[in-house]
């Protein structure tokens, strides 16, 4: 059976002296459309839902129920980088601005922050450690997954509403075939990352896409 994501981190962190230990992750660095979108959450060690876990192990519905008891009973905040952030600075960059807004917007400052990934963001103002695939390991960035995730899917639906047609209510931006046949059909939007391959190719290179 898959291992579950535990708190042997936050316990670590604790152990080390720190007390307010923040999980980080991001969502949305695939899609064609859409900003990357990144949220910090700091559990009460006490009060953890049942059934936390990774968001890409749980269903839409489950993911919707956890959102809703994390923060019920967590600090949690959400931040987002624009598409033209991530056409100016690139995804990477743009991924890691997220995560540091997330972790400036928390009502209380959090003191050390477990960043999921292999990278560190840049300018972070805090102690912080990476963990490779840390929404599988870590409780706070399982919850921080989950609440990324329902919160740009959200984002996702309402722009779908304003641009039908490219079916991001159910894609959420990622370049499904019915994107991709969309994006060459209806054309580019403003939300359409101009820096990615096959928006970059219809806009300027005239290449057109096969779905």
């Amino acid at each position: 059976m898959k291992p579950t994501p535990d708190l042997v981190f936050e316990t670590a962190a604790l152990a080390r002296g720190f007390t307010r230990i923040a999980g980080v992750d991001e969502v949305g660095r695939g899609p064609l459309a859409g900003p990357v979108t990144a949220a910090a959450v700091v559990l009460d060690l006490t009060r953890i839902p049942a059934g936390l876990n990774d968001s890409k192990a749980l269903s839409a519905a489950q993911r919707t129920t956890l959102a809703e008891a994390i923060l019920a009973s967590a600090d949690c905040a959400v931040a987002h980088a624009s598409v033209e952030e991530i056409d100016s600075i690139n995804i990477l960059q743009a991924s890691h601005l997220a995560m540091r807004r997330a972790l400036a917007a928390l009502a209380v400052p959090a003191d050390h922050a477990l960043i999921d990934g292999n990278r560190m963001p840049r300018d972070m103002v805090m102690s912080g450690e990476c963990i490779v695939k840390g929404d599988a390991r870590s409780l706070s960035i399982a919850a921080a997954s989950i609440i990324a995730k329902v919160a740009r899917d959200a984002l996702m639906v309402d722009l779908a509403q304003q641009h039908p047609g490219y079916g991001w209510q159910k894609n959420a931006g990622y370049p499904t075939p019915d994107h991709l046949a969309a994006l060459k059909n209806l054309g580019v939007t403003p939300h359409h990352r101009r820096s990615f391959r096959p928006v970059h190719n219809i806009l300027y290179q005239d290449v057109s896409l096969t779905p």
